[in-house]
């Protein structure tokens, strides 16, 4: 039988990813966006277009709401529900930017969360898939595991995820609320964020315009491709307890250097790099174990960091005619 669910953020990078895996699989779909322009507001509304003209697009349906807006998160509860489970996937991103305005940070990822969690107990939802970051392992010994002590944020955005995390174990304790955590590491794929290096990466190689390096280059991530994150957030979605959950590429992590010899074998051009200072909220590494996923939820990716990049430059040079509009 077909399940309905609430996924947040739905036209964001991987909630879009998300949705579409759930109608995939005959499941309902109620997305809920507030559709901010913290990014070109063009790539949010292409992703819609793409859930809206699904072969299974009469199983989803569009709400533009803010997860902070309560009341109205209330009456899309009564009006919509009941759900088997509600995926939060609405949060504010990017280390730089939350230093500038590390209010809504707060507001979104840490009291979005509790309005949610609220309405879950109000109207008998017991299941919730929490998105989650690898920014909270700063300093940590790699590769990172989920039991490590995760105290010591480095940024208004990892401190205001992490705190979304203990309200969410709150519930559980109080409401008997299962609640999978899903630590996500640096996804890239076609119709990636902007702000986001892989995305940056290709648009200013394929432009011939210079790369903006925040250090030397020698900085390293866990890339992990958006449609095994979205496998993964959609296995989590059964009931495990309370239980915080990496996806990652789980491989050796990757250079930025290295992604960027990469795209100018795919682009057929070389890059221009502007070095500038490393900035002091970004971590060196991430490098995720992910043997609890694969024990947990029998997940692990399946896409290489070559095939990735691989689609992720067709999608580019597919959609250049509008991309170059898109500022990063």
């Amino acid at each position: 039988m077909s399940k309905k669910y609430l996924v947040t953020g739905a036209a964001g990078f991987i909630a879009a990813q998300v949705s579409k895996q759930l109608l995939d699989q005959g499941d309902h779909v109620i997305g809920v966006d507030n559709l901010n322009d913290y990014y070109d507001i063009r790539l949010k509304n292409w992703r819609l277009e793409q859930l809206k003209a699904h072969p299974y697009a009469e199983n989803f349906s569009f709400a533009y709401l803010d997860i902070e807006d309560q009341a109205k998160l209330s009456d899309l509860f009564k009006a919509e529900g009941p759900f088997d489970a509600v995926l939060n996937l609405a949060a504010r991103a990017g280390v730089r930017y939350c230093m500038e305005n590390p209010y809504v940070y707060l507001s979104t990822n840490s009291e979005g969360t509790l309005n949610l969690l609220e309405c879950m107990r109000t109207h008998g939802c017991k299941k919730l898939v929490l998105a989650s970051t690898s920014s909270l392992y700063a300093g940590q010994k790699m590769p990172f595991t989920e039991d490590l002590a995760v105290n010591e944020p480095l940024s208004p955005y990892a401190a205001s995820k992490k705190a979304g995390e203990l309200m969410a174990y709150s519930y559980h304790k109080l409401y008997q609320v299962d609640v999978s955590v899903v630590r996500y590491f640096t996804v890239f794929g076609p119709a990636g964020r902007p702000d986001m290096s892989p995305y940056r990466f290709i648009k200013w190689i394929a432009e011939e315009e210079t790369i903006q390096m925040f250090g030397d280059g020698s900085q390293s991530r866990d890339f992990t491709y958006v449609d095994d994150i979205a496998r993964g957030t959609i296995a989590a979605i059964e009931d495990i307890g309370y239980q915080i959950i990496n996806l990652g590429g789980g491989r050796n992590p990757v250079s930025l250097n290295a992604i960027i010899s990469k795209l100018e074998e795919l682009l057929g051009k070389k890059a221009k790099i502007d070095h500038k200072p490393f900035h002091v909220a970004d971590l060196m590494e991430t490098w995720a174990d992910i043997s609890k996923a694969k024990n947990l939820l029998g997940w692990e990716p399946q896409v290489s960091l070559e095939e990735g990049l691989e689609k992720s430059v067709q999608w580019y040079m597919n959609n250049q005619h509008w991309l170059k509009k898109v500022q990063v």
